[in-house]
C-alpha cells in the first residue's frame, strides 16, 4: 500500500509510541509532539489511516489510537505479543527509543564490501552518514554487527550500512566451555603458599572457596602486591578480592559476555543452582569457542 510521506511519518510515530506504552492507546497530541506537527493535521491523517484499515480508534477518557496488524505490515514490521529489543549503539552508548525490526544483507558476493539495510522503529535523525554503529545482539542467533552508515532514509526509517564486523554468539551454556577442573584455594592458605600454587598450576588467578562456596578470588596481582608489602605469611582471605562476579552454569554465553563487559573483568566464577563452585569462564574461553565456530566446529547441544 502506497502512503504519502506524512502518512508514513504519522504511522511510524504511532507504532513507536504504542510499543513504548506497552500496548496503551496513544493520544494524537503525543504524536503531534513527537513529529512536531499540528494536532489538527494528526487528526486529519488519522481519519485517512483509519479508512485504510491501518489504525483504529479507542474511545473513552483513556482512548486514542493504536496501529492494526495491517499497519505493521504496511511498514514491513512484524507485530509481536512480546516486545523484543534489538538496540543500536553509537559512540559506545545505547540509542534510547530506537529498536531494530529487521536486518537484510545485500551485496554478499562483493569480495570487498558487504552492505545491509536496517529497518528501525524510532527517531534515527541523530544518526549521520559516516557514523560507526553497533547493532544487537539479536534475540535468537545473538548476532552483533559493527557497521558504518552509508545512507539514511527518514521516510521509511531505514539505514544503509557497510558491515565492518559481524559475529554470532553461540547459543551455548556457560558450563559447556567453562574450565571445570580448576584449582581452588582455601581462605586459610598463606599468601606464600598461594603464590606457589599459582606458579605450579601456571594460572593467573584462582577462586577462594569455603564449604564449596566461592567467597573471593586471588590473582597474581593480589599476590605480588601482598609480597611487596611483606605480607607473605598472611592468610589469602586478607588480601583476596571479595568483589566477585558469578554466573549460573546454565546461563548462555551471551549473558557471560554481558557480565564481563558490564563489570570490565576477564573471568567469571561458574556456580550451580545452590551456589557451589563449578569452574571459571574467561574471555579467552569465549573467544576460542567463537573461533572454533568460525572453523565449522559444532557446539554441544
Amino acid at each position: 500500500m502506497k502512503l504519502t510521506s506524512v502518512q508514513r511519518e504519522v504511522l511510524l510515530a504511532l507504532i513507536d509510541l504504542y510499543n513504548k506504552s506497552m500496548g496503551k492507546a496513544v493520544k494524537g497530541e503525543d504524536i503531534a509532539g513527537l513529529i512536531t506537527k499540528n494536532p489538527g493535521t494528526i487528526r486529519n491523517q488519522m481519519q485517512s489511516l483509519r479508512s485504510l484499515g491501518l489504525v483504529e480508534g479507542v474511545p473513552g477518557p483513556k482512548g486514542g489510537y493504536r496501529p492494526t496488524t495491517e499497519g505493521y505490515k504496511t511498514l514491513s514490521f512484524d507485530r509481536h505479543e512480546k516486545e523484543v529489543t534489538v538496540p543500536i549503539f553509537s559512540s559506545g552508548y545505547i540509542m534510547e527509543g530506537i529498536n531494530v525490526t529487521s536486518i537484510e544483507l545485500i551485496s554478499i558476493p562483493d569480495s570487498k564490501k558487504c552492505k545491509a539495510t536496517v529497518h528501525v522503529i524510532g527517531n534515527i535523525k541523530t544518526l549521520n552518514v559516516g557514523d560507526v554503529i553497533k547493532i544487537g545482539p539479536t534475540p535468537i542467533n545473538r548476532l552483533i554487527i559493527l557497521g558504518r552508515i552509508l545512507g539514511r532514509d527518514d521516510m521509511d526509517n531505514v539505514l544503509l550500512i557497510e558491515i565492518l564486523e559481524m559475529t554470532s554468539i553461540p547459543k551455548e551454556k556457560v558450563i559447556n566451555i567453562a574450565t571445570t577442573n580448576i584449582k581452588t584455594i582455601s581462605p586459610n592458605t598463606t599468601v606464600r603458599d598461594a603464590a606457589k600454587i599459582l606458579v605450579k598450576e601456571m594460572i593467573r588467578g584462582a577462586p577462594i572457596v569455603q564449604d564449596n562456596k566461592p567467597i573471593g578470588i586471588i590473582s597474581t596481582m593480589d599476590v605480588t602486591r601482598a609480597l611487596a608489602e611483606n605480607r607473605e605469611n598472611e592468610k589469602v582471605e586478607n588480601v583476596m578480592s571479595r568483589d566477585i562476579c558469578v554466573i549460573n552454569e546454565n546461563s548462555l554465553l551471551s549473558r557471560a559476555i554481558e557480565e564481563l563487559e558490564k563489570h570490565d573483568i576477564s573471568r567469571l566464577i561458574v556456580t550451580d543452582e545452590d551456589g557451589n563452585s563449578k569452574g571459571i569462564i574467561t574471555r579467552t574461553d569465549i573467544l576460542c569457542r567463537i573461533a572454533r565456530l568460525c572453523k565449522g566446529v559444532p557446539f554441544a547441544e
